[in-house]
């Protein structure tokens, strides 16, 4: 009996297409499903595949049919669902076989899974994978930790399937069909480090996205708020900046929704869509992640505050016949000079989002012992990955030029950038303060980098705040740092050094 190169446990939409662009680059593979029917469906459907297909109805028989050391990926709800299924596998492999957890993990939960396995003698990998439906079935960006020798195992398959870039432009390799996928390129797929390293790295690009997708609507928010123009005018002008410095898939599928038609009503579909939205948790746990390390991740932050104050539809409803706005006046300035300037507002407010991102990821390598390659994790994020954007490849160059670069701003590229474009970006803000439209993403990101450039913040004040009602004391600008001092305040004396 001929055996499978890996195994693919969960045939949900995600697991299915996964399993076949596997298949589609000629690895065999063997499936299975608790729900044993789905898994016969699967196969009978999909017959002509260049790798064989092969169907399991027990787990037995799963482990039975793959190559030793076996490979399996988990594809199931995370949590309690995928640590069952971990304990089932335990129980039919054996120590040196390789369990791949490619679901939407905790990296707590990975970096707990990965020691707990080690003791037992299996080998375990978090893969982060991005891309949604249609890049898992024609090409993901993958995001490996874990134990280097098992990347090695998993290493040709992984470069396989992942989606490719052009090596000199970053732009990505399209054109894949079922049973012909796209050859060459390099591909969005590397080893990024251990344990829960590849799981994190996945959860900081969630956020990331937050960030990206609250700051296109706010755009697009402003343009209807402002000028007034109809979504399908917004659409067009969202589908110019994808042929710019914007260009990315977030983008480019924002131009397609806003000039489609609801086939119900004929109307614009984005205007019969309620305005709520909906998360899964990974850019809750990268706002949490960014408190918890100290990190000063506002964007981010603010992108999942807007989806929880869009839930409470009802609420606002209420609240918008009670609370006054400013009066709505007509635009009278040059359109296609404020046109511009959002265009420009978003590109920075971009910008800083990701730096924000990149110093999280910074300051989790330290507390964890990690060595993330951030250039490589730029180039892996340029294709299939659901923030795919030409702007990366310029994120790979800021990180070729300075490995141990602090923050993104200071790269000569986006300080030339941001410099140029900053008059627009405060011109969009303040434009959206004094007609009401609300920009926390926009908005925040401005305070971000007025904070980074200045080299005297008001904290000087909250420090002796803090020192007065709870003697916490404070620095000095005339001592060294780290030294520190209280003032009694009810006696107010010469300051003492604290012990």
């Amino acid at each position: 009996m001929a055996h499978s190169d890996i195994g693919l446990i969960g045939l949900a939409v995600m697991g299915q297409n996964l399993a076949l662009n596997i298949a589609d680059h000629g690895f065999p593979i063997s499936v299975y499903n608790r729900t044993a029917s789905k898994t016969e469906e699967f196969v009978a459907a999909n017959p002509a595949t260049p790798g064989k297909l092969t169907g399991c109805k027990t787990m037995a028989e799963f482990a039975a049919s793959l190559k030793k050391p076996r490979k399996a990926i988990i594809l199931v709800k995370a949590g309690a669902p995928t640590d069952a299924v971990i304990d089932e596998l335990t129980k039919v492999f054996e120590p040196g076989d390789i369990i791949i957890d490619g679901g939407n993990a905790n990296w707590n939960d990975t970096i707990r899974r990965e020691k707990e396995l080690k003791a037992k003698g299996f080998r375990f990998v978090g893969s982060g994978v991005s891309g949604g439906e249609e890049g898992a079935r024609f090409g993901p960006s993958l995001m490996p930790g874990g134990d280097f020798s098992s990347w090695q195992e998993i290493e040709p398959i992984w470069k396989a399937v992942a989606a490719k870039v052009d090596a000199k432009t970053g732009a990505e390799l399209k054109g894949a069909k079922p049973g012909k996928p796209v050859t060459g390129g390099v591909p969005c797929a590397a080893y990024i480090g251990e344990n829960g390293a590849g799981h994190y790295v996945k959860m900081v690009h969630n956020g990331i996205e937050y960030g990206d997708m609250q700051m296109i609507c706010e755009a697009y928010d402003i343009l209807k708020g402002t000028l007034g123009l109809s979504a399908r005018e917004i659409g067009d002008i969202f589908a110019e900046w994808n042929t710019g410095i914007l260009n990315s898939f977030l983008v480019e599928i924002s131009a397609e929704v806003l000039r489609q038609n609801d086939p119900v009503t004929g109307k614009a579909f984005v205007d019969i869509v309620l305005d709520t939205a909906g998360n899964k948790g990974t850019g809750l746990w990268t706002s949490v992640s960014a408190l918890d390390s100290g990190v000063a991740a506002p964007t981010i932050a603010e992108a999942v505050f807007a989806r929880y104050i869009s839930a409470i539809k009802e609420e606002r409803v209420a609240a918008s016949k009670i609370l006054q706005g400013p009066a709505k006046t007509a635009y009278t300035g040059d359109k296609k000079a404020l046109i511009d300037a959002v265009r420009d507002a978003l590109y920075c407010s971009k910008i800083c989002s990701y730096a924000q991102g990149f110093q999280l990821m910074d300051a989790a390598q330290k507390k964890y012992g990690w060595k993330l390659n951030f250039g490589e994790i730029a180039q892996i994020f340029r294709g299939g990955c659901i923030i795919r954007a030409g702007f990366l490849q310029k994120i790979t160059e800021a990180y070729a030029r300075d490995p141990r670069l602090a923050n993104l701003l200071l790269d000569p590229y986006f300080t030339e950038t941001v410099q140029k474009a900053q008059a627009n970006w405060r011109k969009v803000i303040a434009l959206a303060v004094t007609e009401g439209v609300p920009v926390p993403t926009l908005g925040s990101a401005l305070a971000y980098y007025d904070s980074y450039r200045t080299a005297v913040l008001p904290q000087n004040l909250l420090q002796g705040q803090r020192d007065y009602f709870g003697a916490h004391t404070y620095e000095r600008v005339d001592a060294p740092r780290g030294k520190f001092f209280h003032i009694d305040w009810l006696h107010p004396q010469r300051p003492q050094l604290d012990a």
